[in-house]
C-alpha cells in the first residue's frame, strides 16, 4: 500500500461518508482475520497501518521459552537471542511478516472482510445519521419511478415510497425534490432502511412546524392532525398566548403561510381549526364549514350529537362522509350528525337542556354516521 491507497481512502470517506479511521480499522481487522484463518487463531497478531505512507505491517508475537512445544506461538531462547542478546525466558518477540506471503486465497479473504467491514461501518453511520431525525422532515430526490414504488436518494442514502405511502393522484418525476416524513429507521441484513411517507399526517404536522414560526417557538401548539392524503386535512391548533390567534398565525398574511404548505402538498385542502377543551365548542369547530346549531355530548363515552340545519346535512357530513370522518379523527370524538327534525323524530328530550348547557347523556338514536354518509352518497 502506498500514497495512492491513502488517496483512495480519502475518496471513500467523501463518497460513503465513512471516516478514514473507520476504513483503516476495517482493513486492520481484515488482515488480522485473514492471517488467523490461514495460520491459526492461537497466534498473537497485530496489524499496523502508517497513515503517512500507507505501509501495512503485520507483526506476529511469540513467547520466548526454553523448549518450544508450539512454534506458532513460541520461540526458543537461542533463536530469540540471535536477534537480540537481551531476550530472556518469558519475554515476547515480534516478527514482521510480509502480507504478500498470504497468497492469492488469503488476499481474496482479506478483500471480502474489508468490503463487509466497510458495509457495516456504512450501515452504522447511516443509522446514526438518521435515527435522531425520526418523525421529522427530510428531503429526497426522485431517482426512479415504477408502477408501485418511487425510489429516492436522501443525502446519498437510498430509500423508497411504497404505494401505501404515496399520495393518490400525485405524479412524481425523476429529478423532483420532495419533502418526506421519516416514519422510522430500521437495521436489517440488507443495511439501514429509511421508512418514509408522503401520505402520513406527520408530514403536514412537520410542514406547519417548518413554515409557522409560532409553532416552531412553541407559542402555538398542534393538538392533532387528521388527513386523507391528496384530498383534505384537518389540523387543530391551540395558542398558549392569549394575544396570538392560532388560526391566523397559521394562515398568515393573505394566506401566504398556509399556501406554501398547500403548494408542497399539491393543492390538498387544509382546514385549520382552533382547538378547545370544551367538547361542544371543539366539535362545532371541527365540523366547519358547516354551521352547527347545537352539540350534545356524552363525555364518558366521548360521543356527541351535532345538530345542523337541514339544508347543511350534506355539507356537515361531506362527500362520502369525509368531513365528519376527519372531524371525528381530529377531535377524537365519535360524532353523529342530525337535523333538529331528525332528533325530534328519534324521541330526543330537548327539555333536559337549556340554551347555556348543551352537555348531557346521548339517548339511543337510530341514525349513525355511517348511515348518514350512505344517504349522502345516494
Amino acid at each position: 500500500m502506498n500514497k495512492e491507497f491513502l488517496l483512495a481512502l480519502d475518496e471513500l470517506e467523501r463518497e460513503r461518508n465513512i471516516s478514514k479511521e473507520e476504513i483503516i480499522d476495517a482493513i486492520q481487522k481484515a488482515v488480522k482475520t485473514t492471517y488467523e484463518r490461514n495460520y491459526g487463531k492461537d497466534q498473537k497478531v497485530d496489524v499496523v497501518i502508517d497513515q503517512e505512507s500507507g505501509e501495512v505491517r503485520v507483526l506476529v508475537s511469540k513467547q520466548v521459552v526454553e523448549e518450544v512445544m508450539d512454534d506458532s506461538v513460541e520461540v526458543s531462547l537461542e533463536e530469540a537471542r540471535s536477534y537480540d542478546e537481551r531476550y530472556d525466558i518469558g519475554d515476547e518477540i515480534q516478527y514482521q511478516i510480509d502480507p504478500k506471503d498470504f497468497g492469492r486465497i488469503a488476499a481474496q479473504t482479506a478483500k471480502q472482510v474489508v468490503v463487509q467491514s466497510i458495509r457495516e461501518a456504512e450501515r452504522k453511520n447511516i443509522y446514526n445519521q438518521f435515527i435522531d431525525r425520526k418523525e421529522q422532515l427530510i428531503t429526497g430526490r426522485v431517482e426512479r419511478v415504477t408502477e408501485n414504488r418511487v425510489f429516492l436518494s436522501v443525502e446519498n442514502t437510498e430509500c423508497s415510497l411504497s404505494k401505501a405511502e404515496q399520495v393518490n393522484g400525485e405524479v412524481l418525476h425523476q429529478g423532483d425534490y420532495v419533502k418526506l416524513y421519516l416514519m422510522d429507521v430500521k437495521e436489517n441484513q440488507k443495511g439501514t432502511q429509511l421508512l418514509v411517507s408522503r401520505s402520513h399526517p406527520g408530514l403536514v404536522r412537520e410542514l406547519f412546524k417548518l413554515e409557522i414560526p409560532e409553532i416552531a417557538d412553541g407559542i402555538v401548539e398542534i393538538k392533532n392532525v387528521a388527513r386523507e392524503a391528496g384530498s383534505r386535512t384537518k389540523i387543530a391548533v391551540y395558542s398558549h398566548d392569549e394575544n396570538v390567534d392560532p388560526v391566523g398565525a397559521c394562515v398568515g398574511n393573505r394566506g401566504t403561510r398556509v399556501q406554501a404548505i398547500v403548494d408542497e402538498l399539491n393543492d390538498e385542502k387544509i382546514d385549520i381549526i382552533e382547538w378547545s377543551d370544551d367538547p361542544a365548542v371543539l366539535i362545532s369547530n371541527v365540523l366547519r364549514p358547516a354551521a352547527v346549531e347545537a352539540v350534545y355530548v356524552d363525555e364518558d363515552n366521548e360521543t356527541a350529537i351535532a345538530v345542523v340545519p337541514e339544508q347543511q346535512l350534506s355539507l356537515a357530513i361531506g362527500k362520502s362522509g369525509q368531513n365528519v370522518r376527519l372531524a371525528a379523527k381530529v377531535s377524537k370524538w365519535k360524532i353523529d350528525i342530525k337535523s333538529k327534525a331528525q332528533l325530534e323524530e328519534s324521541g330526543f328530550d330537548f327539555d333536559e337542556y337549556d340554551d347555556e348547557d348543551e352537555t348531557a347523556e346521548i339517548p339511543e338514536v337510530e341514525k349513525t354516521i355511517a348511515e348518514a354518509s350512505e344517504e349522502t352518497e345516494e
